[in-house]
């Protein structure tokens, strides 16, 4: 696991600046590269081929820094007769696909990464991002420079005159996140997962090639007999757990909540590695999932560790969310931030269960979309405007009272209600272009012919797992020189997942119909039937007590938000005059919060780069 960054046209001086910013995805090494008027920079983090794995890895014309793993790396050099082999690396691998394959050969590949490959030949340089976007890649673009990295910090602490784009704001805060490849600087962007995006080193012109799109799988014929696709699911996931564990030279570890993701993948792994390294955490104020990950760590013999974490809020939680270089709200950040500190101590490398709720129907939103309620639901949705607004957020009234929100709404205002529940009904965007292309995405899907349910997991496989849940969990393990790999992610369980009847994820109630029926095959009995949770942060004691004098301070003084919202409004929600549940309250004072912590970073580091 590395950083890499690049620049074209751009000061050499950069180069060391550009580097230290990255140190800490990429401790164990700093390397750079100058072709003409390109300069490669790679910071790495040793896991596979630790002596030979050095980067930038040159084949000819060709070159490559590269930050990810390849986990079938070495199945796929049977595709390479020709070429003889100097290392042990999946860098080397995945170099000498592309220069046979092209893009086609990420096709092949089953693996997390972001990558730049230059090739002196034609001129062109090549960046590129797995399936789901496990990988970051960022780049800027200017008249005749051209700026990438593995972070926007990096590019925001380098490059002068970066300009704030408004209307990507506005994005951020309705949506909760940044649309596309939109980033909240102007000229500035990411490269879309499961893209290649080829830059011209004479003009900077720029190509983008699509080669993975969920939609085609979804699209296939389904897999409708549970034997069939029970078997299916347990060798893929066992095929993908196993590849994450044996491609590395560093022990690998395994996150084990009470839920059945990890748990199952824990269950798997510990098949292919005795005494296999587990944690849990206990946090203050947090759902505790202990005792239920106990039993799993039990039946299968694993070296289990539970940390407890008290999180020291107030000295850490400017610097937790300044490391994700934009506003970033999604508050599990804070949870996830300190479990990969706690992990680093024992382990490099950790399993994880992101992706399971995206492609297998995990979330309690996906019921009603389902089966179909949201239809009936519009014949009572005149209700809403009588009935008083929920307050306890798990409660069954706050569900129902969602759902006939949720009938009132279409396109992105119905993906926002059934998601963040931000802003709808309380305040009324105007309408900019970010708006406009989401907007266009979502209705794209919606006339999809595919099912209700498959529409609502690609929307959520294209805007919040790589937006929000995958680009969290990077930061947080990347701060801390921690890998995480994800089963649920790999090219084989992308290709299935979408390929299963609806019935096998969401029945009646029931959420992740396979994996609950897989589970009985590997779990102990009280974890099959657990609901979602994830991190249930105590957001609303964060907010009215913990962090109250940071966040109103932040928020009602002569703040960055009221440039975008009216102060009128931002006073209301602070004095507790707007019509609206304390859990929702607290949420959308935390978002704002963000963009505040954000904006004085922001304005810290451009005093310091003129």
């Amino acid at each position: 696991m590395c950083g890499i960054a690049g620049f074209i046209n751009y000061p050499q001086g950069n180069i060391e600046n550009i580097q230290q910013s990255l140190f800490h995805r990429g401790p164990d090494a700093q390397t750079s590269f100058t072709y003409k008027d390109l300069n490669l920079v790679h910071t790495r983090l040793s896991i596979q081929d630790i002596s030979q794995g050095n980067q930038p890895f040159i084949i000819g014309d060709w070159v490559i820094i590269f930050n990810g793993e390849i986990y079938n790396h070495l199945i796929l050099r049977n595709k390479l007769d020709d070429y003889v082999f100097k290392t042990q690396s999946d860098t080397e691998t995945l170099l000498a696909l592309y220069i046979k394959y092209g893009i086609s050969a990420l096709d092949m590949c089953d693996g997390m990464f972001a990558f730049a490959i230059l090739d002196k030949n034609s001129g062109y340089l090549f960046l590129g991002r797995d399936r789901s976007g496990k990988k970051p890649l960022y780049y800027y673009k200017k008249n005749k420079t051209f700026v990438f990295a593995s972070e926007l910090n990096a590019i925001s602490g380098s490059v002068a005159g970066m300009n704030v784009d408004d209307k990507e704001i506005y994005s951020y805060i309705r949506n909760g996140f940044f649309y596309g490849n939109k980033t909240p600087f102007e000229n500035t962007y990411e490269v879309v997962p499961g893209c290649v995006l080829s830059i011209s080193l004479d003009n900077l012109n720029l190509t983008n090639n699509r080669y993975f799109d969920a939609i085609r799988y979804y699209k296939k014929e389904k897999i409708n007999e549970l034997d069939s696709a029970l078997r299916l699911v347990d060798h893929s996931l066992r095929k993908s757990v196993q590849s994450r564990l044996l491609s590395s030279d560093l022990e690998v570890g395994a996150f084990l909540s009470g839920g059945i993701d990890s748990s199952l993948i824990v269950s798997i792994a510990s098949e292919y590695v005795n005494s296999l390294k587990t944690f849990t955490v206990k946090f203050d104020d947090v759902f505790d999932e202990s005792e239920l990950a106990k039993l799993t760590a039990k039946k299968y013999g694993t070296t289990h560790t539970e940390i407890s974490i008290s999180m020291n809020l107030k000295d850490d939680i400017e610097k937790i969310l300044a490391s994700y270089g934009e506003p970033f709200m999604d508050s599990s950040a804070i949870p996830s931030y300190y479990v990969s500190q706690a992990a680093k101590k024992h382990v490099s490398v950790i399993l994880n269960g992101d992706g399971a709720d995206e492609l297998f129907g995990g979330y309690r939103r996906y019921v009603p979309i389902a089966n179909n309620w949201i239809g009936i639901f519009k014949y009572f949705s005149y209700l809403i405007n009588l009935l008083p607004k929920p307050n306890l957020k798990q409660s069954y009234y706050n569900y129902l009272h969602r759902l006939l929100k949720m009938s009132t709404k279409q396109g992105a205002s119905f993906y926002n209600t059934a998601t963040n529940d931000l802003f709808e009904d309380l305040y009324r965007f105007g309408v900019n272009d970010t708006f406009n292309d989401m907007e266009r995405f979502i209705q794209k899907i919606d006339q999809e012919q595919v099912s209700n349910l498959s529409k609502i997991l690609l929307k959520d496989f294209h805007l919040i797992l790589p937006n929000d849940l995958l680009k969290k969990m990077d930061i947080a393990t990347m701060a801390h020189s921690l890998e995480g790999r994800s089963p649920f992610l790999s090219k084989y369980m992308l290709e299935l997942a979408p390929t299963l009847n609806d019935k096998f994820k969401v029945k009646g109630l029931t959420t992740k119909v396979i994996l609950r029926e897989l589970g009985k095959t590997y779990l102990p009995k009280p974890l099959i039937n657990q609901p979602k949770r994830g991190f249930e942060v105590p957001l609303t004691k964060w907010v009215e007590e913990d962090l109250r004098e940071n966040i109103i301070d932040r928020v009602n003084s002569n703040s960055y938000t009221k440039s975008f919202l009216p102060g009128s409004f931002i006073n209301n929600l602070v004095d507790r005059k707007l019509d609206v549940s304390a859990d929702r309250r607290a949420k959308i004072l935390w978002t704002l919060y963000c963009l505040e912590v954000w904006k004085s970073n922001l304005t810290e580091k451009n005093s310091k780069i003129h």
